[in-house]
This record gives C-alpha cells, sequence and structure tokens, in this order.
C-alpha cells in the first residue's frame, strides 16, 4: 500500500480537483472565484475561464489540459473534504466605493476640524452661575429702575377734530406707577424674561376743548389701566470680552384709559372723550418699548462697564476676565465662563497654558457661585514670579538678633579667613524663589508648594558681598481663601518647612541647626509680610454697587467654589448715573426696534 500526503489531512477530497494543493491549483489557472450576484453585479463581468482551465471534470479534461499533475489516490478511506476557500473578489461595484467614497471625503474635513477646535479650545481659570434664587431680588431693584425710567416718559401732544369740536392735551406727566403682578424668570432663547400684567399709569396733562363758541381748559388727571408689559434681555460676548446686552425685545399694550372730567361740559367731555383716550393709548405704547429698548441697550449696558474685564491687581500685576464665550441659560441658571488668568503688567500679551481641571458648577441653593481653578492661582503666583517679586532681602538690623548670632556662630570658621573689615561686616540674607510656586487643591484643603535659594553672606558697606552659604529651601503653606465683599483674599499659613544643600550631604547635615531658627524666621517675619499684601485680594467680576454675602467656601479635586448671596450695596440707578456723568453722553444706538407691534 502506498500512502501519499495528498491524500491525508486538509487536502484529501473525493474530487481531484479539489485535492489540487493550492499553489498548484492558482499555478495551473483552476483558482477560480465562483459567480456571486453580491461580489459580481450585474455591471461587473464575470471572469472568464482560463483556456488551460477547462470548466469540466474528469480524468480527460484533465488530460486535455496538460497541465494539471497525475495524482495518485490514497488507500483507507475516504476523508471529508475540506470546504473550499474563496478566492477574493476580482471587481469591486462602483456603486459601493462611489458612495462610501463621498461619504468619506465629505467626513474627514469636519472630523479635523472638529479635533482642531478642540485642541485650541481653551480652558476657563474662573466660572460664576447665577441662579434663579437671585432673580427676586434682582426683580425688586429692576423694578425700582423701571418705574423711574417709566415715569420720564415723554408723550407728544394730542390734538384733533370731530366736526365742530377741536381738542389739544398737552404737557402730559406720568406722575406714578404701580406693578401690580411681575415676574423674571430665566429663558434659553431670551435669557432674561420680564412679564409685567395689571399694571397702571397715573397721567397728569392739561386740556383744550373747543365746540362752537364755547372754549374750556385747564389741568385733569387720568389713569391708564391694563398694562402689559413684556420684555426679554439677550446677553452676549463683545469682541472685548466684556458681557454686553446685545438685543431687547419688547411688547407693551394699554388697555383703556380713564379720564375724570367735571363742570359744566361734563356730559359733552365724556360724549367726545372717545376720540381724546384713542390717541392717547395709542401713543403711550408707541413710548413704552423704545424707552425700555434705551435702558437696556445703553444704560444697563453702561452698568456692565463696570464689570472689570482687564484690570491692575496693584503696580506688578493684573488679571483678565474676559468672557470666553456667549453666557449659557438654562431654565434656572446663568452661566459665565472667564479667562481667570493673571498677567505681569509689563507683559501684557503674556500667557500661561491651562493644563488644570475645568471647574465645575452643580449647586443652585445660593444666588451666585464662583468656581476657581489651580490654574487661576498658579498663573497669579506665575505673574509675580515672572514680575521679580517672589524675593526678599534682610540686611543688618533687620536679621533677627538671635538668628544672626546663631548664622555667625555657625560659619564662624568661614568668617574668621576673611579680612578685619569684612568680619564686623552686616549679615545679608536672601531668599528667591527658583521657580514658580505651585498650587494644589484637594478636598482636604489648599496647599502651595515653594522652591526658594536662601542665600547668606556678609554686605561690607563698601566691598563686594562675600558668601558664605547658599542653601535650598522648600516649604509647602496652606491657604484659606474666603470672600469679602467682592474681593477674593487668602490667608497663608506655614505647615512644612526644610533646607538642605545642593553641594553635598555632609553640608545638609551641618544644617539642620539652622532649621528651626529660619522657620521661626518665616513665621515671624516673613509670613505677616506676604499676608498683609496679599489681604488686599482680587476683585471678582461683579458689577458696582453688587456685593457677596453668606459666603461659603467647599474645596473640591482640582478647584474651589465659592457660594453666596447677593446684596445691592448701591441702587441702579445712582451707579448707571456715576458712570454716564464720568463716560459723558450716551452714545446714538443706531438699532432702535419699531414701537411694540401689539400698540395697534
Amino acid at each position: 500500500m502506498i500512502a501519499s500526503p495528498i491524500g491525508e489531512g486538509p487536502w484529501a477530497s473525493k474530487d481531484p480537483q479539489e485535492r489540487v494543493p493550492l499553489l498548484s491549483r492558482q499555478q495551473s489557472g483552476l483558482s477560480q472565484a465562483p459567480y456571486c450576484p453580491l461580489l459580481h453585479p450585474p455591471d461587473c463581468q464575470r471572469p472568464a475561464p482560463s483556456p488551460s482551465s477547462p470548466q469540466g471534470g474528469g480524468e480527460n479534461s484533465g488530460e486535455e489540459g496538460g497541465r494539471r499533475p497525475r495524482l495518485i489516490k490514497a488507500a483507507g478511506p475516504a476523508l471529508p473534504a475540506r470546504p473550499r476557500r474563496l478566492d477574493p473578489p476580482r471587481c469591486l461595484s462602483l456603486h459601493v466605493i462611489a458612495p462610501l467614497s463621498l461619504v468619506t471625503m465629505a467626513l474627514l474635513p469636519a472630523l479635523f476640524l472638529a479635533l482642531l477646535a478642540g485642541a485650541h479650545a481653551e480652558l476657563p481659570g474662573c466660572k460664576i452661575r447665577v441662579t434663579s434664587a437671585a432673580l427676586e431680588l434682582v426683580k425688586q431693584e429692576g423694578l425700582r429702575f423701571l418705574e423711574q425710567e417709566l415715569e420720564d416718559i415723554n408723550i407728544p401732544d394730542v390734538y384733533g377734530a370731530k366736526g365742530h369740536f377741536y381738542y389739544n392735551i398737552s404737557d402730559v406727566k406720568v406722575t406714578q406707577l404701580q406693578l401690580i403682578s411681575s415676574e423674571l424668570h430665566f429663558q434659553p432663547d431670551q435669557d432674561l424674561l420680564l412679564n409685567i400684567s395689571n399694571a397702571s399709569l397715573g397721567l397728569h396733562f392739561r386740556r383744550q376743548l373747543l365746540y362752537w363758541f364755547f372754549y374750556d381748559g385747564g389741568y385733569i388727571n387720568a389713569s391708564a389701566e391694563g398694562v402689559s408689559i413684556r420684555t426679554g434681555l439677550q446677553l452676549s460676548r463683545d469682541p472685548t470680552g466684556r458681557i454686553k446686552v446685545s438685543n431687547v425685545s419688547c411688547e407693551a399694550s394699554v388697555s383703556k384709559i380713564n379720564m375724570a372730567f367735571g363742570g359744566t361740559f361734563r356730559r359733552m367731555y365724556n360724549f367726545f372723550s372717545t376720540f381724546i383716550t384713542s390717541g392717547m393709548r395709542f401713543l403711550l405704547n408707541q413710548q413704552i418699548c423704545p424707552v425700555l429698548h434705551h435702558a437696556g441697550t445703553v444704560l444697563l449696558n453702561s452698568l456692565l462697564d463696570t464689570v472689570p474685564v482687564r484690570s491692575s491687581v496693584d503696580e506688578l500685576v493684573g488679571i483678565d476676565y474676559s468672557l470666553l464665550k456667549d453666557p449659557v441659560v438654562s431654565n434656572g441658571n446663568l452661566d459665565m465662563e472667564f479667562r481667570g488668568a493673571f498677567f505681569p503688567l509689563k507683559e501684557g500679551n503674556w500667557s500661561l497654558l491651562n493644563k488644570a481641571v475645568e471647574p465645575q458648577l452643580d449647586d443652585d441653593e445660593r444666588m451666585v457661585y464662583v468656581a476657581f481653578s489651580e490654574f487661576f492661582f498658579d498663573s497669579a503666583m506665575e505673574s509675580y514670579f515672572q514680575a521679580g517679586a517672589l524675593q526678599l532681602t534682610l540686611v543688618g538690623d533687620k536679621v533677627p538678633n538671635d538668628l544672626d548670632m546663631l548664622l555667625r556662630a555657625t560659619y564662624f570658621g568661614s568668617i574668621v579667613l576673611q579680612s578685619p573689615t569684612v568680619i564686623n561686616s552686616p549679615l545679608k540674607l536672601k531668599l528667591q524663589a527658583i521657580s514658580s510656586p505651585r498650587c494644589t487643591i484637594k478636598p482636604s484643603g489648599t496647599t502651595i508648594s515653594v522652591t526658594a535659594s536662601v542665600t547668606i553672606s556678609l554686605a561690607p558697606p563698601t566691598m563686594p558681598e562675600v558668601e558664605l552659604s547658599k542653601m535650598i529651601m522648600e516649604g509647602r503653606l496652606s491657604a484659606k481663601l474666603t470672600l469679602k465683599g467682592k474681593a477674593l483674599r487668602a490667608k497663608l499659613d506655614l505647615r512644612r518647612f526644610q533646607i538642605y544643600s545642593n553641594q553635598s550631604a555632609l553640608e545638609s547635615l551641618a544644617l539642620i541647626p539652622l532649621q528651626a531658627p529660619l522657620k521661626t524666621l518665616l513665621q515671624i517675619g516673613v509670613m505677616p509680610l506676604l499676608n498683609e499684601r496679599i489681604w488686599r485680594g482680587v476683585q471678582i467680576p461683579l458689577p458696582e454697587g453688587i456685593n457677596f454675602v453668606h459666603e461659603v467656601v467647599t474645596n473640591h479635586a482640582g478647584f474651589v467654589t465659592v457660594g453666596a448671596d447677593l446684596h445691592f450695596a448701591k441702587g441702579l440707578r445712582e451707579v448707571i448715573d456715576k458712570n454716564r456723568s464720568a463716560g459723558g453722553a450716551d452714545t446714538v444706538d443706531s438699532s432702535v426696534p419699531p414701537p411694540s407691534a401689539a400698540a395697534a
């Protein structure tokens, strides 16, 4: 019995063609993929058989080809045939390729732009959320301001004739305004929406009436009832990064006007009063919305001009509170994202890359929530470091006596080697930050890590300084944040302190006795000076006349939030009048809308 490897294993098959190895079939042209309508659509030609590979089977056909090798059938029972493996399709339909190519080409630019925008999106260092809890306080102050504006409505004279009856109404003044029902709420498409219904206006004007030869004149009181006002304020970011009222929508209507005529011609006045009241109601409807538009786009924007955008904190550093995008309004909150970055005043275009965690605001119990990321504080310390402010020099009497004696005893060997004029020179102690401090915010608290160099030297008055030692100091400060009025303040406390030498370990051991005295120096002499300087704080971006009260500070992982309520220290009218007088006359608003559509 002759055994053949071709008759065993996975290549065994009853069909001689199926028992040909794959390589032999490819060489002999037997590798033909079966025709499939899915792989070969109607517009794709079916591959023709090779001349050397006839479609017929059997021995005769194989002999005519002359290229198929003779096979020796193996002895033994026949093994099950291996399923034939299909070769890759030789033709792909253009109906499939073309749409896929077009979709891919259309999606690639969009995907690229999305990745590019995400890579360049700037993270906010400060966020502010105004909740619906603040709207009641804002509404009370806003209605008080609105009453003052509506009382200054300038209504033109009303005159006309009906037959032999002539009338003239002039010197119309609004004497009082009663806003009985009002509602202020957030609305995503209008940002802030104010609804006033069933209000009333008291009017006082001069009348002149002529009927044939009868003339009557004098002053009369009237009332406009059923006054309804619906106005919306849309907030946006202007090119300078400031929040502005970009649009004011308004609808106003007056249901009726009542006039109390008296005297001899009272019945005649009542008969012709329809013409007078209709004209006055029309003119009153026409005047309400322009007043509200001016109050929103001019007066309220002058109030928003008091919100700091790029302002100086002190003589060295400024802060940038530019809005990164338009305010986002939901049904219950108004969210604003600010850059919240400090910068050295000498380098106005300097910026620090924000790699900190983006602050999140999820609460809505208080009126206002403010969130600060680690970047907010890191940019402040980096700016002061760039400005050269993170250094302190103590010379002579500024060095405490106990520390002076300890330092002279420690470096006695180096001092006695100096000339007599240098030995008794004042001692100089210089602390200078090597790199910018870094802030770490955790739920347990806020810490600041500082690495500085400490240089101890003798400073003769008329000679170059003689350096005695230079060491590295590492400290960790705890920061307690508070919010007072509109100022964010911090109080620092030294928690961890270590000094060592970067020259040798032996010198680091010799510095151990200086550890406690230097720490005492920092706690008694340096920390009070530092806290006094930073206690002035930095202003939060709020309009003038509005302060925070009842503040609560909460630490999170990577950011800190401050929840507070609002308090109007000054009225809106007071702040607006102050800024208008300082800034000059109002600019002419070319986008004044037409009168209310409800005025007809």
